[in-house]
């Protein structure tokens, strides 16, 4: 077993299944009363000294879920160099996303940047390849949201969307600065004039003009300083992360254009800054809207619903079979329903049914949240059509949703996604930082519909 091109093998094995492992495995774990933890990776000696193989816990069978296949995550480090085989009862192609996803590291900044030495490779019995794509699209959410605002302001987000493009053959097209006024998106231009980085809406296109219309809009809010109802220090120190819903549709987009998928993809991005200059938009100001409609500003800090606005009436003037919205709208979201589990919002019963069920098949967490319309009442304003915001400060996440709702009437089919972006504590396919989130769940749904 010391031949370092010898295939060694991972048991995966639940906590009261530890005798049925194969020798020596078996009396290892004994000898060391390994307690197949969730994600407790054990290395067994072989009779030479070298590995013999090694076994990943995942914990008691009655807590098992689809999530239990993504601990092979912990055996992207745990696991010395060489070739790894998993033969299990483990979902396969969540068990190869897992390890993928676990080996991920963002190591830009550090002085000696990523490890040269190989790492270990990982066959999973019966994977369809699929995690790659898949992989590859959650990676560059995290690389993008990971990255601090002085590298990602609204100029870098165009940067990201073109290199995408680029790789797979799109159009894009970029709307900066003065000329949003004449192109007719005055909310983007107002939340991101203040900023020495000219706000922008950014336009990607991909596949046949003629194939089913499939719209992304992802919020780009380069860095949230709150505007002049500013933040306080605590409430800044993960504003990086405001342009999750950008990095996640982008992230999104990929795995849809790797897939291959049969439609007519765009992606909208307003990409902006909320910043605080002699410029800055104002509590009490009342701005024009793309669809017509004016909006009372009762707070600066509630500015990716005014960029959105903008962005969504565009996307619907298309009339698109699925206008899909991603952002890190609410802080009333978190209150709800925690970091890890993001609500989306929608009125189409079919496609709520089919999310909860990608969602659950998957291990790709949401949770369907109202469209209770008497409070869309709480928006009114005494000056202007609406107000961004509600004086009651309950509900705020649905009547975020409803303020967007309003901006769309001829999509076929709408779903807001109020998403965190940000893992704040390690998992085995997770550590620490930027997340992507729905997006799998959304792949696997459109793919399904419109072919591969």
């Amino acid at each position: 077993m010391s031949d370092q091109n010898a295939i060694r093998s991972v048991h995966a094995v639940h906590a009261e299944d530890k005798d049925g492992l194969p020798e020596p495995a078996r009396g290892w774990a004994r000898a060391t009363q390994f307690a197949a933890k969730p994600g407790e990776v054990l290395l067994v000696p072989g009779a030479d000294g070298g590995l013999a193989a090694a076994v990943l816990g995942l914990g008691a069978r009655k807590d098992a879920s689809a999530s239990t296949s993504l601990l092979t995550g912990a055996l992207a480090t745990a696991l010395p160099a060489g070739r790894w085989r998993l033969d299990c009862e483990l979902d396969p192609d969540l068990a190869a996303l897992g390890f993928r996803l676990g080996g991920y590291r963002f190591d830009r900044y550090r002085r000696n940047g990523q490890a040269a030495a190989d790492g270990p490779q990982l066959d999973v019995v019966g994977s369809g390849g699929h995690e790659i794509r898949l992989y590859e699209g959650i990676a560059l959410v995290r690389d993008l949201i990971n990255t601090p605002a002085n590298d990602m302001g609204p100029d870098a987000i165009e940067r990201a969307t073109r290199d995408l493009a680029a790789e797979f053959g799109a159009a894009v097209e970029v709307t900066t600065g003065d000329a949003l006024l004449a192109a007719n998106l005055p909310m983007i231009h107002a939340v991101g004039r203040a900023s020495q980085r000219a706000p922008r809406l950014i336009d990607m296109r991909f596949g046949r003009h003629d194939a089913p219309r499939i719209t992304l809009v992802g919020k780009g809010v380069a860095f949230d300083t709150g505007g002049l109802d500013i933040k306080p220090a605590s409430g800044m120190l993960l504003m990086k992360k405001d342009m999750g819903g950008a990095a996640n549709v982008l992230g999104l987009a990929r795995m849809l254009m790797a897939g291959r998928a049969d439609i007519a993809l765009r992606v909208l991005i307003p990409a902006v800054e909320n910043s605080i200059s002699g410029d800055a938009f104002r509590p009490g100001d009342v701005l024009a809207s793309r669809k017509g409609r004016t909006v009372e500003i009762g707070n600066t800090d509630a500015e990716g619903r005014l960029v959105l606005a903008d962005a969504l009436t565009l996307a619907d003037e298309e009339t698109p079979e699925l206008l899909v919205d991603m952002a890190t709208l609410t802080g009333a979201a978190r209150v709800a329903l925690g970091p890890d589990l993001p609500p989306f919002y929608t009125d189409d019963e079919e496609l709520a049914a089919e999310l909860a069920r990608a969602a659950a098949v998957l291990a790709d967490p949401m949770w369907r949240m109202p469209l209770w319309t008497p409070y869309a009442a709480n928006l009114s304003s005494r000056v202007a059509d609406i107000n961004n915001v509600t004086s009651d400060g309950f509900a705020g996440s649905v009547t975020a949703a409803l303020f967007l709702q309003g901006f769309v009437e001829r999509a076929r089919s709408w779903v807001h996604f109020d998403v965190f972006g940000w893992r704040p504590k390690a998992v085995a396919w997770g550590g620490v930082g930027g997340e992507a989130q729905c997006i799998r769940a959304l792949s696997s749904i459109i793919l399904d519909r419109y072919g591969q």
